[in-house]
């Protein structure tokens, strides 16, 4: 076929034509859509988590707060100038324990809630996730523990703070904080330079403070006597 002809087909078939070009032109148009349909549902999931992780983040930081506070009061508690004071001081811990567990039950939901306690309100069906039996583990802790005598200070204090890993644990498996590192690309070649500058001034530091205080238990994580716990 000489282009005279192809010419003369196309003229007398100029609807066809048309109609074939326009329909590859909507099958582009609506992968293009769904593409950037896809994208924006992306988006808009991604933006949903991250506004859960903030509220999250926000909710365990309280969470940490409280359970250092709790395990610092218990190390403490002989130095209360009376029961009065004591009380005052540990009822409102219990007070803020027990709000915290009822905030985190927006963030972590009851496992298994059609096996358990389904003669109870619908939040409490099934069983506390660990991230807030960590909490209500240091609620009865705390709730048990007398201005004088009981179990020693220093061994409250202990459970308390594994209470309060545990708690952190989950809590940076909720976030994952590795994963969101990747996908914002946080660390560049530069970054990871960076970081590995802050280590190596990590150690030194270190190597300096053990100098100072040759008795510092660094991997340790319990305190002693009256002190704070000394976080990892």
């Amino acid at each position: 076929m000489d282009a005279a002809s192809i010419f003369d087909w196309l003229k007398g078939n100029t609807e066809i034509i048309i109609g074939i070009l326009s329909a590859i032109v909507a099958a582009i148009s609506a992968l293009i859509a769904r593409g950037e349909t896809k994208r924006q549902r992306k988006l808009a999931t991604e933006r949903l988590r991250q506004s859960i992780d903030a509220a999250s983040l926000e909710w365990g930081g309280a969470a940490i707060d409280v359970l250092v506070r709790c395990a610092t009061f218990v190390r403490t508690r002989h130095m209360h100038a009376n029961d009065g004071a004591f009380m005052a001081a540990k009822t409102n811990m219990l007070i803020m324990l027990s709000t915290l567990v009822d905030r985190g039950r927006m963030f972590f939901p009851n496992i298994d809630p059609d096996g358990k306690g389904m003669e109870k309100e619908g939040a409490y069906r099934g069983s506390r996730p660990p991230i807030l039996d960590a909490l209500m583990f240091v609620y009865h802790e705390l709730e048990a523990v007398p201005r004088e005598g009981g179990l020693p200070s220093e061994d409250c204090g202990e459970f308390i703070d594994e209470c309060r890993r545990l708690l952190v644990s989950e809590l940076q498996a909720h976030l994952d904080p590795r994963r969101l590192d990747e996908v914002v690309e946080r660390y560049d070649e530069r970054s990871k330079e960076n970081r590995a500058g802050a280590r190596e001034r990590s150690g030194a530091l270190r190597g300096k403070l053990l100098t100072r205080r040759p008795n510092t238990a660094l991997d340790r994580g319990f305190a002693s006597n009256n002190t704070p716990e000394r976080p990892q």
